[in-house]
Order: structure tokens, then C-alpha cells, then sequence
């Protein structure tokens, strides 16, 4: 019976050990969906689990903290690695949702530059690492639509340039969208949104569409809404529309006020693959890597040393280039982070409140 327990024994403990070493046989990165999923997996995840010899499965989720405060606070953390807006990632660093990460264990530049001074500075957070410039920006199908748009204020002019408009179900950017076509400078946005008056303004310009809106969640929804003709302009991310049109899909993009923002690279507390995820994020986050994901999806990458990297057709159309900046209004992530659970709040409210439909409305 002794040699009976012991081998119970032995076998209940080889399995014990067994479990941390499964667990590093995988890893978990959550990011976002369609092309730049897509770009991501043919830019440095496949590379890394040739390099790393271990399987990294992609998870798709449309942005927020919710779920990582969830699994954070009940110690029951499944996600290693998660893509996340700076905004998301400020509030989740500041709520104590995110492991910290030095920069100076991120690889230099190729020619040794160190990754603090080869790094975008705004790009480099306490709990996360910068991967990409991405942008929201205009978009219309040119076989379906009878006048292109030309300035912003175009989008919210339903009289003149009729059809549907598709729209993030989210406050950001669409009220910087709205004051810029109420007629507020871009120096300005972030100043007069934070007063009643200035809020109350943009929900107004807002309102004035609201009949014609189609809500997406996702990148990829958006440009199902063009391409099915279901709305004549929709925002998107500007990195979908070049895989589109690769596509044959006829998609433009309207530049004007573009809205550009960063995404970082971060890792959620409490979870047993931290090590592996910070070995991820290090090969991610490599010159190499940004500049291969951008060859798959003009999103400008984060590092000075990848540019030169990045295919010369590519560059052409990244939201970094002087003439793509030149109206562009920079996402004030602080702010968002600072102001989001409040406004979501009126957000949410106001997309419960019926309006009246107009008579021109178009359908």
C-alpha cells in the first residue's frame, strides 16, 4: 500500500510540474481584427513562433479594459499580451491592471541606438510599448457616391452629399469630428470639449446626422458597410482601406482632420505567462518588426530606425507624412483617459434617445 500512495504521489506530482510547462508552450496575444490582425500575424507572430518554437493564438476583441479588470481582479488572467489603444492602456496602468515594462529591455536600433531614443517618447508608457501610428480618417466608395467629400464638414452635411454615414459606437473622435465641422479650430478641440458649452456643441452637431447613422464595433465592419453600399461615408481605420483596394473594392480616403493615434503593445498583472509575454513584446517591438508589419498595413511604426525599412509605396500613404498631418488632429489619449467614463455615460444615454426623422432624410 505504501509503494501504492508513493506512486499516487509521484504521479500527482509529475503532473503539478507539468502544468508551468505547458502553460509556456503557448501564448495568448489579443489584438484587433481583419487587416491589421492580418498584418501582425504575417509581420512578426509567425516569425515568432518559428524563433520562440512555442504557438501563439490570437485573440479578437474590440478594444477597452473591462474584460483585463476582470481577469486582473479575479487572478484568473488568460490574456498574455494585449493590443490597446493609449488611452486604454493609460487608464489600465493607472488602475494597476498592467505589468511595467523598462524600456531598457527592449532590443536598440540596429546601429545601437538605444530603444528609449530610437522610440516615438509618447510611445513608451510605464506599462506599455508603442507598435504602431494608426488613423481614423473618411472613407466613400467612389462607384457609390455621386460627389466626393472634400473637407470634413462634408460628412455632417447630409443636404448636400446624401447617404448614410457609418460611425465607431464610441465618443471618441466623433466629437472632435463634430466641433472641427461646427466650425472649432483643431488648437481648440480638447479646450472647448472639456466645458459643458463645448460638449454640449459637439452632441448637437451630432444629433444633426443621427437619423443616418450606421454604428460599427469593428475595423472590419466599417469597411463591410462600404463596400456593401450599406452607408455612403463611414469613419475607418485608414490602414484597412489599402487591403481593400488590394481587394479591387474602389475606396478613397478623405485626409481632412484625420484623427491619429497610437496603439501599445501591454501585459496584463497576475498572469503565469508574463515572462514569455515580455519576450514577446521585445520581438514585436524590434525595428525589424515594425517595419515589417508596416509593409503589410501603412500604419507608421513607432521606431525612427524602422522607417527606412518600410517600402517606398507604403510610406506614400502612412497618416505620418507631412501632407496626411497637415489638418490632422492629434488623439489626446491623457484626456480620454482622464474623461472617458464620464462622457461614455452621456454617450450611452444619448444613443437610447429617439430623434426625429427629417422628411429629406436619405435612406
Amino acid at each position: 500500500m505504501l509503494t501504492r500512495a508513493l506512486s499516487r504521489l509521484g504521479i500527482l506530482c509529475a503532473c503539478s510540474l507539468a502544468i508551468p510547462a505547458l502553460a509556456q508552450n503557448s501564448l495568448n496575444v489579443v489584438s484587433w481584427d481583419g487587416a491589421y490582425v492580418k498584418s501582425q500575424i504575417l509581420g512578426f507572430i509567425r516569425p515568432y513562433e518559428e524563433a520562440a518554437g512555442i504557438r501563439v493564438n490570437v485573440l479578437e476583441y474590440g478594444g477597452g479594459i473591462e474584460e483585463i479588470r476582470r481577469q486582473v481582479r479575479s487572478w484568473n488572467v488568460s490574456w498574455d499580451v494585449v493590443d490597446l489603444e493609449l488611452f486604454d492602456a493609460i487608464r489600465a496602468c493607472e488602475e494597476g491592471l498592467l505589468e511595467t515594462i523598462d524600456p531598457d529591455s527592449l532590443p536598440p536600433a540596429p546601429d545601437g541606438t538605444p530603444a528609449r531614443r530610437d522610440f516615438i517618447s509618447v510611445s513608451l508608457m510605464p506599462c506599455g510599448v508603442g507598435n504602431v501610428v494608426g488613423s481614423t480618417v473618411v472613407s466613400y466608395h467612389r462607384d457609390r457616391i455621386d460627389r466626393a467629400p472634400e473637407k470634413l464638414a462634408d460628412f455632417f452635411n447630409l443636404r448636400d452629399f446624401p447617404g448614410r454615414r457609418g460611425m465607431r459606437r464610441s465618443p471618441q473622435g466623433n466629437l472632435e469630428w463634430a466641433l472641427i465641422a461646427d466650425g472649432v479650430q483643431r488648437e481648440d478641440v480638447y479646450r472647448v470639449l472639456s466645458t459643458d458649452e463645448g460638449l454640449d456643441r459637439a452632441f448637437a452637431m451630432l444629433s444633426s446626422i443621427k437619423p443616418a447613422i450606421d454604428w460599427w464595433r469593428s475595423g472590419e465592419e466599417a469597411i463591410r458597410m462600404l463596400e456593401t453600399g450599406q452607408v455612403a461615408m463611414s469613419s475607418v481605420y485608414s490602414g484597412r482601406i489599402h487591403d481593400a483596394v488590394a481587394r479591387g473594392e474602389a475606396l478613397a480616403i478623405l485626409w481632412d482632420h484625420q484623427v491619429w493615434f497610437y496603439d501599445v503593445w501591454s501585459v496584463p498583472r497576475n498572469g503565469r505567462n508574463t515572462a514569455q509575454a515580455m519576450d514577446f513584446i521585445r520581438f514585436a517591438t524590434s525595428t525589424e518588426s515594425l517595419a515589417a508589419q508596416a509593409n503589410h498595413i501603412p500604419y507608421g511604426p513607432v521606431r525612427r530606425s524602422s522607417m527606412p525599412l518600410v517600402k517606398e509605396d507604403m510610406r506614400k500613404i502612412l497618416p505620418t507624412t507631412e501632407t496626411h498631418l497637415a489638418t490632422a488632429i492629434e488623439l489626446d489619449a491623457q484626456w480620454w483617459s482622464d474623461n472617458m467614463d464620464r462622457i461614455n455615460i452621456r454617450f450611452q444615454r444619448w444613443l437610447q434617445r429617439p430623434v426625429m426623422v427629417p422628411r429629406q432624410l436619405p435612406r
